[in-house]
């Protein structure tokens, strides 16, 4: 596959001290996979067996290496001596897009590990790839929740058109942000055995509240004010 049928973002990172780092991520048009970088070695901490977490259905002899661990040894070499309050420039080009903000590494850095988390082959982490076709850097709270519902039902859409049963109740989408809760908060764990500053878990922190902030919002009456503006032209006013 040529590279112009490439799905690519760039990230560029500018640290306090001077320091600077260009991330480029390519991935495949047709399934948003991660198209991996190939290195000579892995550090330790990348094998499946260490720290493997415990809701991952991979097994060690097909895949001797955690997909999501093994893409990210770049981003946690560069970040190993940084503090997540840490102030940084990042730039984000996507899409014929620029986005550009001065905030912490833990916001960049999340930003950035949200691509990876979800397109480098992790079984639990993949039902959340298609958000990434329309990846937002910082995006807020409300974003996050919007995007995350909108997804789920659209996927529920197509297995309506493919004769499955849909779930329109969003039940579904429930376990799948539990399961990826699950899975950040173990990688996390696998992270801490590893000789790097707060930074990394920082962001690690700001994917998993984005998750929390989603599942309360499905929980709760937060889907009001939606429901209020989508029934202006789409239906009745709720009660």
């Amino acid at each position: 596959m040529g590279e112009s049928e490439r799905v690519p973002y760039r990230y560029t990172f500018r640290r306090a001290d001077g320091r600077q780092r260009q991330f480029d991520v390519q991935l495949e048009h047709d399934s948003l996979a991660m198209v991996p970088v190939p290195r000579s070695s892995y550090p330790e901490w990348t094998r499946l067996s260490y720290r493997q977490c415990p809701n991952c259905p991979l097994q060690e002899d097909a895949h001797p290496r955690c997909p999501i661990a093994a893409n990210l040894v770049d981003v946690a070499e560069f970040f190993s001596d940084a503090l997540s309050y840490e102030g940084v420039e990042v730039t984000v080009e996507a899409s014929g897009r620029t986005y550009a903000k001065k905030t912490s590494l833990q916001e960049a850095v999340g930003s950035l590990i949200g691509i990876f988390m979800v397109t480098s082959g992790c079984p639990v982490m993949n039902k959340l790839r298609p958000m990434v076709d329309t990846h937002l850097p910082f995006m807020t709270s409300a974003e996050s929740t919007y995007r995350v519902i909108s997804m789920y039902l659209l996927a529920q859409y197509f297995r309506q058109q493919q004769g499955l049963t849909p779930d329109w109740s969003l039940d579904g989408l429930l376990g799948v942000l539990e399961a990826a809760k699950q899975t950040n908060a173990a990688f996390c764990q696998r992270i801490q055995e590893v000789d790097l500053r707060d930074a990394i878990l920082g962001a690690l922190s700001v994917l998993n509240a984005q998750g929390e902030i989603a599942s309360l919002s499905i929980e709760t009456d937060d889907l009001r004010r939606w429901a209020r503006i989508f029934a202006e032209h789409y239906g009745e006013p709720p009660k």
